[in-house]
């Protein structure tokens, strides 16, 4: 007879055999719920740059074997998955949420769109939830059964709505909630306090407004505060002084206003604190009791803080970034300084501050801080002069901004110490004696500003040591002597502006200098003539040699400078006729020949200036017609008084034009009679034009007050928001030409006449206040001829826009794969090298170099001449002048033109843009897209081409392009190959084996002249 256990033993068998084959299938249901879910991700994922889920999420192994999935080793259930960093575009579907033992999800990082499903955020054993660095919209997502979440990030998203008010109840346990740029709007809700276990909190740059809530205090577990860059308002709550455990305060740009509290300036272990770009008044706390033991970083810049530099400042042993400018703090900047020896960037500008002593001792304790690299102390009333000891200061300097200070006395030699600086700035000052030669040793030089001091003496030849200068201000003093003529040396220089000296004399070397952009040497005493070689500054956009004793004729070859813009020739002694090649200006807005010797006609040339908006051609001795056509209509007496031989419009104040004086010009009877009748009738007609034309453009000219920060020449004329909106027909489907990533482009005509394209951007979209303030600071400093230009701007809180030059012939892309624009190869050729000229300018032909990001055909516009211009700079970036290589950006270009490292790592550079122009160049030539359905997988467009360059030419290039019974097939077919080879060298894979944008132009422009050559001279 059995006992009892072994009863117990067999039912206990006999109930395993009868339920494992249901555990199995219950796991083996489980994974395959699992694996369904991950191939539904991978199937809305409609762009993999990579290749990463085709490689490693393979059907034929099982999900625990994927890469980027972790499972559970015991249930065997999928519980971590990590596809970061992949550039996936397409979007998170539903079914994701069927992994329901998911505990970690990480898909930051890409481009997924679309909303949020409910689906992850109910997946009830989620604790790690990160989808930030995407472009998801949609509200926030309602959070009901994952109380075991603790960390979620939905960072750089377009999320919009108010935040939930139930995170807390949702989530308790919940450690980090990150979700800044987006754009939430309301106010920050007092219950968010409830996460009692919050331990970081970032919802900065948003929306949000209204007050912080003083509840926000009890978040004492809180080490990191992000509340910056939305529209926060009211006072600092003195209960934020509460959070001990606090690393980290971001206030920065809000409007927040009254006394900062000074419990904030007790928190012992906070090590970075930003509360610039508000409206904070009052002095900072001085008391003894006060300290940030553990700080490193300070900012109360932009603010209207006041009283005298605090103590507790100089006790902080750690602190490396102290910012205090643009406030009204007063009294002295203290010696004990160089107490802060860990300072990399000390900057006190714009204040009241004073030295204590006339050596400017403070200076003195700052060679103490060995790792200083930036030191402004700019727009402070110091007094005083610069101590020898300035030579002392840390050799990891590279900025120094001391201009507008009252300083006195001579530039100390020892300033040639700090080799490795790339701006000094000391204009605006007292500063006499020489230019020490010493300054010759700083050949890191980039930005110099001396101007508006008392130097005298020659320009030293250690001047054109200066071998990566790019901007030298010496305006303003007494500099004698000749220029040295080995300013010719310094390739690198951009901008030089020596005005209101003693100087003497330009050499010839200074010609050579073709990539300069700006050279301003008004109010001197320079001689001679002006250069023939002149034309050799072919990028230069300003010439101002005013006020000095030039004499000779102007040299017709000053017509070769198509990107000039300003030309000041007034008050010298230059003779002769105005060249009519003049016309030839085509980007002239500002000629001043005025108080010369100059007689003759006015070249009727001119007419064709049609963005000359201010002409000064007074007190010469010029006769005949004032032309009356292009931008003569909008002059007035003033540009034309002191010339008794002129002659025209009443309005003009001279006397009217005689048909007996015009006669005498004409050889017959008959053409006597015929303008006898012709000529009033047309001359009544021009007038009754020219008045229309005044008053339009009278219009135009007005200007509003609070301009946007945009360029004079982009503030001619302030449309408002019922003009433009007249104007494109409520903004009608029939005038919309074009929609990109941010925003719509219309054509608008005006009751005047005129005609504008008007870009609104999207302001419900996340990037586009990014994109309008983007493309206006690229813009209002860059001019070129192969350049849109803006015409104006609309901008309020609600509503942006850019007015821009209209293109009739519209875009590129549209003339390519367009039935009724055919472009044979010398039209195509003469926009690739109108695009390249525009890259040149640029990449070469400013200060800072312009990235465009976003190179394609759709970005390429043609105006009536079917001369290109580049457009939409709204994703644009300025390299700075510490990376003039290569920056990183979140921002995305367009797929197929963008270069594998933007896709790969974010990182953009002059040579992106080469790249997206090398594959433009093979789209143009061969009239296929790169996002043709036609390539797939590896077969790209840059690899279609190079393999067909090599085989078959014919197969390769638009059909519209080569006939083999064409006379001139072999030139052409030649042509089309140096293009494509070309194309080639722009899309190396490595961005230092790609040509540059001069290197293009000369190329282009070799090809160019061969094929005309060749087909010109069989045609003769």
């Amino acid at each position: 007879m059995m006992t009892n256990p072994s009863i117990f033993a067999l039912i206990l068998f006999f109930l395993h055999c009868l339920i494992h084959p249901f555990i199995i299938a219950a796991a083996t249901h489980s994974i395959i719920t699992d694996k369904e879910a991950l191939l539904s991700l991978k199937a809305h994922v409609t762009h993999d740059p990579t290749n990463f889920l085709a490689k490693y999420w393979n059907t034929s192994t099982t999900v625990c074997n994927w890469t980027g999935v972790t499972c559970d080793n015991i249930q065997n259930r999928v519980t971590a998955l990590h596809i970061s960093h992949l550039n996936l575009a397409g979007t998170i579907p539903f079914q994701l949420g069927n992994l329901s033992s998911l505990k970690k999800l990480f898909l930051d990082h890409n481009r997924l769109s679309g909303t949020i499903p409910s689906s992850i955020v109910s997946i009830r054993t989620l604790r790690v939830l990160d989808l930030s660095d995407n472009q998801l919209s949609g509200p926030f997502p309602a959070l009901n059964n994952v109380s075991s979440l603790v960390s979620l990030d939905f960072t750089d998203n377009s999320l919009t709505g108010e935040l939930s008010a139930n995170i807390c109840n949702y989530c308790p346990f919940l450690e980090s909630l990150y979700l800044s740029k987006n754009m939430f709007v309301g106010q920050i809700q007092p219950i968010l306090s409830e996460c009692k276990q919050l331990v970081d909190l970032s919802l900065s740059i948003n929306n949000l407004s209204g007050a912080i809530p003083k509840e926000i205090g009890n978040l004492t577990n809180l080490k990191e505060l992000y509340l910056g860059d939305n529209s926060l308002r009211g006072e600092i709550p003195h209960e934020i002084g509460n959070l001990h455990n606090l690393e980290l305060l971001s206030l920065q740009n809000n409007s927040l206003s009254g006394v900062a509290p000074a419990t904030i300036f007790n928190m012992s272990r906070i090590k970075k604190l930003n509360l610039q770009m508000n409206s904070l008044t009052g002095s900072l706390p001085s008391s003894k009791d006060l300290g940030l033991p553990n700080v490193e970083m300070l900012s109360f810049g932009i603010n209207n803080f006041s009283g005298p530099i605090p103590s507790f400042i100089l006790n902080a042993s750690n602190l490396f970034h102290l910012e205090m400018g643009w406030n009204s703090f007063s009294g002295f900047i203290p010696n004990t300084l160089g107490n802060l020896r860990n300072l990399k960037l000390l900057s006190l500008s714009d204040n009241y501050l004073t030295s204590s002593n006339p050596e400017l001792s403070f200076l003195s304790s700052l060679t103490n801080s060995n790792n200083l690299e930036v030191l402004s102390l700019a727009d402070n009333p110091l007094g005083g002069i610069l101590p020898r000891s300035i030579g002392n200061l840390s050799n990891s300097l590279k900025r120094i901004y001391i201009y507008n200070c009252n300083i006195s006395g001579s530039i100390p030699h020892e300033i040639g110490k700090l080799i490795n600086l790339t701006t000094l700035s000391l204009g605006n000052n007292e500063l006499n004696g020489s230019i020490p030669a010493s300054l010759g040793r700083l050949q890191k030089l980039q930005g110099l500003s001396l101007g508006f001091n008392k130097l005298q003496g020659p320009i030293p030849h250690n001047f054109c040591h200066l071998i990566a200068l790019f901007a030298a201000e010496l305006q303003g003093n007494k500099l004698s002597g000749p220029i040295p003529s080995c300013i010719g040396n310094l390739s690198t220089l951009t901008e030089l502006s020596l005005s209101y000296n003693e100087l003497t004399s330009i050499p010839s070397t200074f010609w050579n200098l073709k990539d300069i952009l700006s050279f301003e040497f008004s109010s001197n005493s320079l001689t001679g003539l002006l250069p023939i070689e002149i034309e050799n500054l072919k990028v230069v956009t300003r010439i101002d040699l005013s006020k000095n004793l030039f004499s000779g004729e102007i040299p017709t070859t000053i017509s070769g400078l198509k990107d000039l813009q300003f030309l000041s020739l007034g008050y010298n002694r230059l003779k002769g006729q105005i060249p009519v090649t003049f016309g030839e200006l085509i980007s002239l807005e500002s000629l001043d020949l005025s108080n010369n010797n100059l007689s003759g006609f006015i070249p009727k040339s001119m007419e064709k200036l049609l963005y000359l908006k201010h002409l000064n051609l007074s007190f010469n001795r010029m006769e005949g017609e004032i032309p009356r056509g292009g931008s003569f209509g909008n002059f007035t007496a003033q540009s034309f008084m002191g010339n008794d031989l002129l002659c025209g419009s009443p309005n003009l104040q001279v006397p009217p034009c005689k048909s007996t004086e015009i006669s005498t010009h004409r050889k017959s009877n008959k053409k006597v009679l015929v303008l006898g009748i012709v000529f009033p009738l047309s001359t009544a007609f021009m007038l009754s034009l020219g008045v229309v034309l005044v008053s339009g453009c009278q219009k135009r000219s007005t200007k509003l007050p609070n301009d946007a920060d945009m360029s004079p020449e982009a503030t001619r004329r302030r449309f408002s928001y019922l003009e433009l909106l007249r104007a494109t027909e409520r903004f009608s489907e029939s005038n919309l030409i074009g929609m990109g990533s941010f925003g719509s482009v219309y054509k608008a005509r005006f009751q005047d006449g005129m005609e504008v394209a008007v870009k609104v951007f999207h302001l419900q979209f996340e990037g586009a206040f990014k994109s309008f303030d983007a493309e206006c600071e690229v813009m209002k400093s860059i001019r070129h001829r192969n350049l849109v230009k803006i015409i104006s701007s609309c901008s309020n809180d609600d509503f942006k826009a850019l007015v821009l030059e209209y293109m009739p012939n519209g875009s590129l892309d549209k003339c390519l794969y367009s039935d009724n624009c055919i472009l044979d190869i010398l039209q195509r050729l003469n926009i690739m090298i109108d695009v390249a000229s525009a890259l040149e300018y640029l990449h070469f032909g400013y200060l800072t170099p312009v990235i465009h990001c976003d190179l394609k055909p759709n970005n390429i516009l043609l105006d009536e001449n079917m001369v290109a211009h580049l457009s939409d700079f709204g994703i644009a970036k300025l390299l700075t002048a510490e990376d003039q290589s290569m920056t990183q950006t979140q921002t995305l270009a367009t797929i197929g033109y963008m270069a594998p490292e933007y896709g790969r790592e974010g990182k953009v550079s002059i040579k992106g843009d080469i790249y997206s122009y090398g594959i433009i160049l093979m789209e143009t030539f061969t009239g296929i897209k790169p996002t043709d359905e036609f390539f797939d997988g590896e077969l790209s467009l840059k690899n279609w081409v190079r393999y067909l360059l090599q085989n078959s030419m014919m197969e390769l290039v638009d059909k519209s392009l080569l006939r083999r019974d064409d006379e001139h097939f072999a030139a052409k077919e030649q042509c089309v190959s140096s293009v494509l080879n070309l194309a080639m060298a722009c899309t190396a894979e490595s961005p230092k084996n790609r040509v540059n944008a001069k290197e293009i132009v000369t190329k282009l422009l070799n090809i160019r002249e061969m094929l005309l050559t060749t087909v010109e001279g069989r045609e003769k």
